[in-house]
Formats: C-alpha cells, sequence, structure tokens
C-alpha cells in the first residue's frame, strides 16, 4: 500500500476516513450476499471497508466522486481499476453500470448526504435488495425507529414500507481519521419479501412528508392541502399525530384518502 497519509480528507466532501481494520471488516461482514452478484460502495476513500468487501464472492464496484480518492484507489486496488466511477452517485444513472440487475449497496456514509443516499435508494429499492452502512448514529436510529417515538419521522416511515431495518451496533469518533463530532451507527436493510404497496406509491410518499412537515399537528390539520371531506375527516385516524402511526397505518391511511378522491 501506498502511503495511508496521501488522500487528505475534505472537510466540504464530509469526509471522515475509518482506520478501524476490525470495524471495517465488521461492515463487509453484515451484507448477506443473498439475491444479487454484485455490490456498490459509495464513497470509499481509501479502500478501507473495499479491500474486505474484494475478499468475498461478489462483483465490488466503488463510486467516489474525490479526485484525490480514484487516484489512490487506481493505484492500490489493481483489480478494482475498471469498476471505480468517478461519479456523484446521488446524480448517476447507475442502469449504466448494473442495466436492470439487483445490486448491493454498503458504505462509511458522508454524513451530509446520507438521507438523500436513502431517498435514492428507495427510488430504486427494485434493484436493491440490501443496502448496508454507517450514518451518523442519530440519523441510523431515526431510520429503525418505531411509531411513538420521538424520532421516528419521514426517513423511519419511507424506509420500513419496503425494508426491513435493524440497527447493528454503534462507532466512536476515535476510529476516524479526522474523528466526527458524534458517534456513528451501522444498520441493515433487507428489502421486504413484498415490497410494493397495497396503495398508490406515490400519493403514500406525499402524506408522509406531509404529514410529518407539522408532526405536532393532528393528521386532520396537518394533512388540509388534501381537501379531505369532511366524512373522511371523522374518521378516529385523523385525531392522531404522524409520529403515533405505524407504517401500516400509514398506508391504510392513503388508501383511506384515495377512495375519498375518487
Amino acid at each position: 500500500m501506498s502511503n495511508q497519509n496521501q488522500v487528505r480528507a475534505k472537510k466540504h466532501l464530509g469526509q471522515h476516513f475509518l482506520k478501524d481494520e476490525n470495524i471495517a471488516k465488521k461492515i463487509a461482514d453484515t451484507l448477506t450476499l443473498q439475491g444479487y452478484k454484485d455490490v456498490l460502495e459509495i464513497g470509499p476513500g481509501m479502500g478501507v471497508l473495499t479491500k474486505y468487501l474484494l475478499k468475498k464472492d461478489i462483483k465490488t464496484h466503488v463510486i467516489e466522486i474525490d479526485t484525490e480518492s480514484v487516484e489512490y484507489l487506481k493505484n492500490n486496488y489493481l483489480n478494482l481499476s475498471d469498476r471505480i466511477y468517478e461519479k456523484d452517485f446521488l446524480k448517476y444513472d447507475l442502469t449504466e453500470v448494473f442495466k436492470d440487475q439487483p445490486f448491493a449497496i454498503i458504505g462509511n456514509f458522508p454524513y451530509n448526504i446520507s438521507s438523500q443516499i436513502v431517498f435514492k435508494t428507495l427510488e430504486m429499492r427494485y434493484q436493491i435488495p440490501e443496502f448496508s452502512g454507517m450514518f451518523q448514529k442519530e440519523v441510523a436510529q431515526r431510520i429503525c425507529s418505531k411509531e411513538g417515538s420521538k424520532i421516528y419521522g419521514i426517513l423511519s416511515v419511507l424506509t420500513q414500507a419496503f425494508y426491513d431495518a435493524e440497527y447493528l451496533f454503534t462507532v466512536p469518533p476515535s476510529v476516524f481519521n479526522p474523528p466526527p463530532k458524534v458517534d456513528s451507527g451501522v444498520l441493515l436493510l433487507k428489502r421486504k419479501e413484498n415490497f410494493t404497496l397495497p396503495c398508490d406509491e406515490v400519493l403514500f410518499f406525499k402524506v408522509v412528508k406531509t404529514g410529518f412537515q407539522q408532526r405536532r399537528k393532528t393528521l386532520r390539520n396537518s394533512l388540509k392541502t388534501f381537501n379531505l371531506s369532511d366524512n373522511l375527516k371523522a374518521n378516529t385516524i385523523f385525531g392522531q399525530r404522524p409520529e403515533q402511526l405505524s407504517v401500516s397505518q400509514f398506508i391504510e391511511l392513503t388508501s383511506l384518502i384515495e377512495n375519498d378522491q375518487n
């Protein structure tokens, strides 16, 4: 390996390089490798996690926006060179790489775009059966939280509508260079066997986002823009606040609104 100090962590990219080999291996081992032959690592940096993925019986691809990191990976991981994509994950059309084949996602995600990475994964859920990675601890907990929790929100409901979410373990700041100011958390998302919803999915996303935008209000008030009939608003579900509803209740709520509008 070349000198590890060759790649500077860049603040504007939210980079914190993991330097603990045991944790890198532990994250790589979270993947079940079932239902796909390819894995895409987002933001590999200097490849501390990549090297453990390359030991597995799976085809590893990496996507990295940092030119310096790309150069480092090309010099140090020669067997990966044709599967290093110098692109922005959020803007890149991944069908150019994977066509319509399934693939998993893994990574030590930059904190500043971690929620957007999840939203893009949800858009591509038909191709992504498994997703594993490291977030700011609070974000990882939010994704996995259940109704009734103060941190339960848009990200929790939309993710858990399609994936089973499990918080795996916490990672301290000391194992990164530079150390972040907060703990990190690793989670695993496994797509549900039945991941199509029995309601209008576009409307479902809209109902969830609108409901949580005014999370202290009852749904009767926060969903006013949907022009609901008085008859529907009398339903007891509208007397609750969004954080009180489970994912299945949000699906039920969407179906009620859908029928009301037809």
